[in-house]
């Protein structure tokens, strides 16, 4: 359903009219195309704090963006806070800011550097722990469809291992991601020979793919040069068969709660697998004084359990290859709550806990990263029919002020399977225009 609020205040009346009520004004967002694969504008790189990342002008300079020391109106500011030690040192995050944040062009992107508080050394964490809150702050401030992140890279870190990120986080493939920390390890990362279409002789499966988020992620894939597998339960077929057809993909029908699920998988991809994309979901809303055993028990069954079951089983048979990848499908709902989905957002919830636990043994023992993206109020067939309000609310109800699209998830799933992303591993990112509900 078409937003007509966010079309309204693109007008003259509409900007006019808002802004003497006091209403929000979100702004379109400038997202990827191929006519437009790019920010509007240079690139402003500045420091604060002690000695300069490692690396960071070659990969600013790759990102294809003009670098700059100074601009009048900047598509992206990139400001290198990775030498901040001491408290004193934030100051330098003041002055190098405040002046040319308000310059910032419409669907610009502010992205802060850091480290890691480093827990022997209290100082130095309470000085990058203040970035977070910097951060989070900015993007609920800076307004007119602009996103701020922090990025924490490792101690001692080189900038090449943050590229595929920082390469995300300044195109307009990160339109609907603000507010966000991203840690980026010391896990060497394979650059691509093509970084237009990374994903180059590499399959990828997307559970849940007939329709909605699912759809959109094995399209994006497609985009980027992977050979997509798309699964579904055999009542879509007909859907499924279209998309994959559309993407010269496979169709996949199978009820991914089976027991034999991911043996049926390794089977049907006897070649093995680059990426395995868990999209996968059901909602069986009831609070829960009203909800019956059947309705939780089929949520945590689909969103988690065969999550859990598929994954075990893949990775036993070996059929990710080394390098893979893994990104499952959170919520903000298992961040923060939601009336009447108690069993949605713990379901969600311990997709978190999967990752988070999983993450490290998967990459020690099988060179496979594991990681989620936990989508807000995002523009579907599901939200189009939640009743007006509620609808509206969730759409608001972020930094943003508007809902999400599924490409918007698309993208960022497409971040982490990034064969250059391997340093990116554990971690679960917010697609939610910065909502203002939970962390």
């Amino acid at each position: 359903m078409a937003d007509r609020y966010l079309r309204f205040t693109g007008t003259a009346p509409g900007r006019f009219l808002t802004r003497r009520l006091g209403l929000p004004q979100p702004a379109a967002l400038h997202r990827w195309s191929p006519e437009r694969p790019l920010l509007d504008g240079p690139l402003l790189h500045l420091t604060a704090g002690g000695p300069a990342l490692r690396g960071l002008p070659g990969v600013l300079a790759r990102t294809g963006l003009d670098v700059v020391p100074s601009a009048e109106r900047p598509a992206a500011v990139v400001l290198d806070a990775t030498g901040v030690t001491a408290v004193e040192d934030l100051a330098g995050v003041h002055a190098a800011l405040h002046p040319v944040v308000r310059s910032v062009a419409d669907s610009g992107r502010v992205v802060v550097l850091g480290t890691r508080p480093d827990p022997g050394d209290h100082r130095q964490a309470a000085a990058q722990q203040a970035l977070e809150g910097f951060v989070r702050s900015l993007g609920k401030e800076i307004g007119r469809g602009r996103t701020v992140t922090l990025v924490r890279t490792a101690t001692a870190g080189n900038a090449t291992a943050a590229e595929s990120t920082l390469r995300f986080l300044l195109s307009p493939k990160s339109a609907y991601v603000s507010g966000q920390v991203v840690e980026v390890g010391q896990a060497e990362v394979t650059a691509p020979e093509d970084w237009a279409r990374p994903l180059a002789g590499r399959t990828a499966l997307v559970t849940g793919a007939a329709r909605g988020i699912g759809a959109a992620v094995a399209g994006t894939l497609a985009r980027d040069g992977a050979r997509v597998v798309c699964l579904d339960v055999p009542a879509a077929g007909a859907d499924l068969a279209a998309v994959a057809g559309t993407l010269d993909g496979t169709a996949l029908t199978l009820d991914i709660t089976a027991p034999d699920a991911g043996d049926r998988i390794a089977t049907a991809l006897p070649d093995g697998l680059d990426v395995l994309v868990h999209n996968a979901g059901i909602t069986r809303d009831r609070r829960l004084a009203n909800m019956a055993a059947d309705r939780w028990s089929s949520v945590l069954d689909v969103n988690l359990a065969s999550v859990l079951r598929t994954t075990d089983a893949l990775l036993a048979a070996k059929a990710l290859s080394p390098g893979g990848r893994i990104v499952a499908t959170a919520s903000i709902a298992g961040i923060a709550g939601n009336t009447g989905q108690t069993n949605y957002a713990a379901s969600k919830a311990g997709i978190a806990g999967l990752v988070r636990s999983l993450a490290p043994r998967a990459l020690a023992e099988h060179g496979v990263t594991v990681n989620a993206v936990a989508p807000g109020f995002i523009e579907t067939r599901m939200t189009a029919a939640v009743p007006l309000f509620i609808r509206e609310a969730g759409r608001r109800m972020n930094s943003l002020g508007q809902g999400g699209l599924p490409v918007d998830v698309a993208e960022t799933t497409a971040w982490l399977a990034h064969p250059a992303s391997g340093s990116v591993n554990g971690q679960v990112v917010r697609v939610c225009g910065q909502s203002l509900l939970g962390a």
